[in-house]
């Protein structure tokens, strides 16, 4: 187990491949810069989700692992990992399951950085969170968190929310995101 206080680096780019990372508590984001320098959002994991698989088959780690707020992180050894994964069926389903869902999910966050207008892509991530029957969502983050996973500034989301709230489209309660109508109703 490691614990890591907000902001705190669990690997960085280019660092040998050691571990995979499943997240107990807290949030740890997979985090790239482009080559202006701005910060891009890979993927963010909470408790339950892991990170750096994709990494298990390479020598280096891809992006950076950085804490988001103090996280508790369990470590998975790479060598021991993928020896389990070739001597025990269930665990290597179980490991390609979890995998394609993050592909589901990374299929999802592209689709999104290809609207264009930020009302309609805060409409659609909003949806995508709340499932196909709900109509609340609990961000798991900040909102900057939440501007960051959908390729969005956080200035451009607070006006985009403070315009969806008084047009009626969306009620908000602290982190919680009430859809009045569903954009894929």
């Amino acid at each position: 187990m490691r614990r890591l206080a907000a902001g705190e680096v669990l690997f960085h780019h280019g660092d040998p491949t050691r571990a995979i990372f499943e997240v107990e508590s807290g949030r740890v984001q997979l985090v790239r810069h482009d080559a202006g320098g701005h910060r891009l959002v890979l993927f963010s994991a909470g408790p339950g989700e892991s990170l750096a698989e994709a990494s298990l088959f390479s020598p280096h780690y891809h992006c950076d692992g950085v804490a988001t707020r103090a996280a508790l992180v369990r470590v998975h050894a790479a060598d021991a990992v993928r020896a389990a994964l070739r001597s025990d069926p269930a665990t290597a389903i179980a490991f390609m399951a979890a995998l394609a869902g993050q592909v589901q999910s990374m299929r999802a966050r592209l689709e999104l950085r290809n609207i264009r207008t930020a009302r309609e892509r805060v409409l659609h991530a909003l949806a995508l969170a709340a499932g196909p029957r709900a109509r609340n969502v609990t961000l798991p983050g900040t909102l900057k968190d939440f501007a960051a996973e959908i390729g969005l500034t956080h200035e451009a989301l607070y006006r985009t929310l403070a315009a969806l709230q008084a047009d009626g489209a969306i009620r908000r309660r602290g982190r919680t995101i009430a859809l009045v109508m569903r954009p894929d109703a």
